[in-house]
Order: C-alpha cells, then sequence, then structure tokens
C-alpha cells in the first residue's frame, strides 16, 4: 500500500513509501530536506519492519529541533501502520 505524509518542522516537505502486506518498507523517498542523508536513509530502510524502524527512528532529533526528517518518517511510519489495521 502507498502512503504520502506532510512532515511538521522539519525541512522536507513530503514523505512517500510503501508497506507490503507483511509491514515491510519499500520505495521511500523524501521531498526536499538533506539529500544524501535522506537517500541513505531510504536505501537503510528498505525492506526492514515497520515497528523496528520506528524503534529506531523515534526521537532523533535535528540541530536543535525537538524533531527531525528521520522522527518525521517514523511518525508516518507509526500513521500508515494505524490506518492498516
Amino acid at each position: 500500500m502507498e502512503f504520502s505524509y506532510i512532515p511538521k518542522g522539519v525541512c522536507a516537505r513530503k514523505i512517500n513509501f510503501e508497506l507490503d502486506s507483511d509491514n515491510k518498507i519499500h520505495n521511500v523517498s523524501f521531498m526536499g530536506g538533506c539529500n544524501g542523508n535522506l537517500k541513505a536513509i531510504s536505501k537503510l530502510v528498505e525492506g526492514h519492519d515497520a515497528n523496528e524502524i520506528i524503534s529506531i527512528l523515534e526521537g532523533n532529533i535535528c540541530l536543535g529541533k525537538k524533531t527531525s526528517c528521520a522522527d518525521q518518517f517514523a511518525n508516518a511510519l507509526k500513521d500508515a501502520l494505524n490506518k492498516n489495521a
């Protein structure tokens, strides 16, 4: 299933991704933000379980903000899992 998420408080403007029937993550892309770092996150999470990635990325902060693109991706995954429930 395809999902789009509008992050809050970060440089990225949109996060697109897919979850398969086993809640594995695929095809993550970020619009805006730190291109190299977000491409790396997209590659690192490919094929991993959404709950595993949430536990790793949730709470990461960027430059004194209360969130980060990684943290916002964790929020996006939580929203997607709630919609799939």
